[in-house]
């Protein structure tokens, strides 16, 4: 596995992502993934009134439409988050948009929500093998006016609610235009509504998460709580990819426009997790995700307060033997 590691990261980076969950995807259909990886035992987890096989997952983009579902889930993970999903499939934006930052262990992405629309995601939902928690991202098209993009999540939320064990509202991420305006005030009340209202409508029963941004003030952090503490809404992701370059060291990145995940944004991510905890007495329920790069780092996730944790740039960096590391400890 280091070997393919090693010659994966001289490959673009999109090509190397795809043809490594390829490469996996191989092993796993062939039976051959058990004489490269063993699963470890791990302890389960009871979180928000769902059963998990541990408290480590997968974070939103890693398998943005589903493909990947059942050999990401032969590695150990306890849970899933697949997505973000939008009503129509979408490019993203233009190519070059992820950057490698390997003396940091960062990545900076500006992919855009590229993905190929919630039907295709459905079909791969209805024929996952895969026995765990999945969870589903789902997120606005770019091409959608601000008031098309409620819309747009309804849209998401009534085609998948059946076959996913939660759903994720990402309202965070910073790579289409103005979708972080949903962190003010007045337009979170207005799209938690919406949900709440299509929610009972439908008589969904499983949860639904709320992903925020780490670049958003502590004030306003709070009023989405208050929002969230009075819907149906039962927790939070904290976070998505901060825009704040400012921790890194290597000038050459420091410009790039797009979403700075890894080991830079576990301070910040973290930050945020132990300021819901507090705000909120530890009655909220937190998924922790940003810069997890190895069991210390997932540790302070949850002395933080996060109940799950998922990674995605400590995955791709370190590859599938991250999680036995986490895992093992």
């Amino acid at each position: 596995m280091n070997f393919f590691l090693k010659i994966f990261k001289f490959l673009p980076p999109e090509i190397a992502h795809n043809l490594a969950l390829e490469s996996l995807n191989f092993l796993y259909k062939t039976r051959l993934l058990r004489f490269f990886y063993n699963k470890v035992k791990s302890e389960p987890k009871v979180f928000a009134g769902m059963h998990f096989q541990n408290m480590l997952g997968t974070a939103a983009g890693l398998d943005k439409n589903g493909d990947y579902i059942d050999c990401l889930g032969a590695l150990g993970f306890g849970f899933l988050e697949v997505g973000t999903v939008t009503p129509e499939k979408q490019y993203g934006n233009s190519k070059p948009r992820v950057f490698r930052n390997f003396q940091e262990n960062a990545i900076i992405n500006r992919l855009g929500f590229n993905n190929k629309g919630v039907d295709y995601l459905v079909k791969n939902l209805k024929s996952r093998k895969y026995d765990g928690i999945v969870g589903v991202n789902v997120g606005a098209n770019k091409s959608s006016s601000q008031n098309e993009r409620v819309q747009d999540y309804l849209t998401c939320i009534e085609k998948v609610h059946k076959f996913a064990n939660y759903i994720t509202v990402n309202i965070s991420s910073p790579n289409t235009p103005n979708l972080r305006d949903f962190h003010n005030y007045e337009n979170i009340i207005d799209l938690v509504n919406a949900i709440d209202k299509k929610a009972s409508e439908l008589n969904i029963q499983i949860p639904f998460f709320l992903k925020i941004s780490p670049d958003e003030s502590n004030e306003s952090i709070d009023k989405i709580l208050e929002v969230i503490e009075k819907s149906q809404f039962t927790g939070i992701i904290a976070t998505n990819t901060t825009v704040d370059k400012s921790s890194l060291s290597n000038i050459s990145v420091k410009d790039i426009e797009g979403g700075l995940s890894g080991e830079p944004l576990m301070k910040k991510s973290t930050d945020k997790i132990k300021h819901i905890s507090i705000k909120s007495n530890n009655q909220i329920p937190i998924i922790g995700v940003g810069g997890v790069m190895d069991f210390q780092s997932f540790n302070k996730k949850i002395l933080a307060g996060a109940g799950l944790v998922q990674i995605y740039t400590g995955f791709i960096i370190k590859g599938p033997s991250i999680v036995n590391e986490i895992l093992r400890n």
